[in-house]
């Protein structure tokens, strides 16, 4: 039976990485106010109010998270694997389609989206294969089939929905796994010679507007009016922050909706310039306080699988907050990736907490053993 409560790992439990993360989230949510109050979306704050109650169901979420031994997520991965794949192709079956877009199921005006706790189970799985199979001299090819089809079933099913930006973070997240256990040479090189060949494939496969997104992060200008819009919008609020900021709720992109999607992927655009240079430094240092903190947590934890857990979760967070920034500023292409704790978003949100609450457990239990 897994252990719920344990007086020795409540002396362990690190209030000051739940305070960091309470903290990033603040500062994440009050900027979304200020995104918020001209939005078409509900009266000002409405918005807000919102992205509190999700927080407040994935605090609920992150209490079991943190509290049954971690070591429960070994036993269930391939249940939890599994149910999460039906879901993804449950939505794409019997999800609320928008714009020829199917991501969502919509249960009493919330919409739900798999393909975020998706996110988790791919990181558990992952942990459990590469935990129950080590290798001491590296990986060979034959070792990393079971994993790339692990994460390519999913990634498959996200791109039909279509959803390029999170199809490319399961595989980002694939790559991660064999960055962290150790690839043999000769595999990576195949690895590589493989992806590249592929790459004409993947594209021609790519929707329409997908290719237009990509091509528009090369020559924004040229179609200043249609793809490059948000890119060129983006750039303009981040650089007319300056260096202190134009102060809050007094950006001109942001106010006058200069801005699209400025709650959501684009919010780090809206704190950028209200807040200025000295305000991104301090959200980036606690972005890599967190990273470098979930990593620590990984180094300490008293068992493989659980340093696994540990080290996928941030690679979570880090793939999602380099190309989030990386696309409000124009150094990678809109790809649709939310910035955790920033960008509103239920089940992306609880899915954050979620992994959060793991990131605890790991972290309480280093020494129960």
């Amino acid at each position: 039976m897994a252990r719920i409560l344990d007086e020795r790992a409540w002396r362990n439990f690190d209030y000051r990485f739940l305070i960091l993360v309470l903290v990033i989230f603040g500062i994440g949510l009050w900027s979304l106010r200020s995104a918020a109050f001209t939005s078409s979306l509900g009266p000002p704050g409405s918005l807000a109010w919102r992205q509190l109650t999700w927080f407040g169901i994935g605090f609920l979420v992150m209490l079991p998270m943190t509290l049954v031994d971690y070591r429960i997520w070994e036993r269930l991965a391939w249940p939890t694997y599994a149910a999460a794949v039906l879901l993804l192709i449950a939505v794409l079956l019997l999800g609320a389609e928008t714009a020829g877009v199917k991501r969502w199921f919509v249960v009493s005006g919330l919409a739900l989206q798999p393909s975020e706790p998706g996110k988790l189970a791919l990181v558990i799985i992952l942990a459990k294969y590469f935990q129950e199979h080590p290798r001491d001299f590296g990986y060979g090819l034959w070792d990393l089939v079971l994993p790339g089809i692990l994460a390519g079933v999913p990634a498959v099913l996200i791109i039909l929905e279509p959803d390029l930006g999170t199809a490319l973070l399961y595989l980002g997240m694939l790559g991660a796994f064999f960055f962290f256990v150790g690839v043999r040479r000769r595999t990576l090189v195949i690895g590589i010679a493989a992806f590249l060949l592929a790459t004409p494939l993947l594209w021609t496969n790519l929707k329409g507007y997908q290719k237009q997104r990509i091509t528009s992060f090369v020559s924004p200008h040229a179609d200043p009016l249609g793809t490059g819009y948000q890119i060129i919008q983006s750039k303009i609020a981040v650089g007319s922050g300056c260096f202190l900021g134009k102060g809050y709720r007094q950006g001109t992109q942001t106010q006058l909706k200069f801005l699209p999607q400025q709650h959501t992927d684009f919010a780090f655009s809206v704190f950028s310039e209200e807040h200025g240079f000295l305000g991104v430094l301090l959200v980036l240092a606690l972005f890599f306080t967190l990273i470098i903190w979930s990593l620590q947590i990984g180094t300490q934890a008293k068992d493989r699988f659980g340093a696994l857990l540990a080290f996928g979760i941030a690679m979570l967070f880090l793939i999602q907050t380099v190309f989030n920034i990386g696309m409000v500023v124009g150094l990678l292409p809109v790809v649709g990736m939310p910035l955790p704790f920033f960008s509103y978003g239920g089940s992306f949100l609880i899915t954050c907490m979620a992994s959060v609450g793991l990131l605890l457990n790991i972290r309480m239990r280093r020494y129960m053993f």
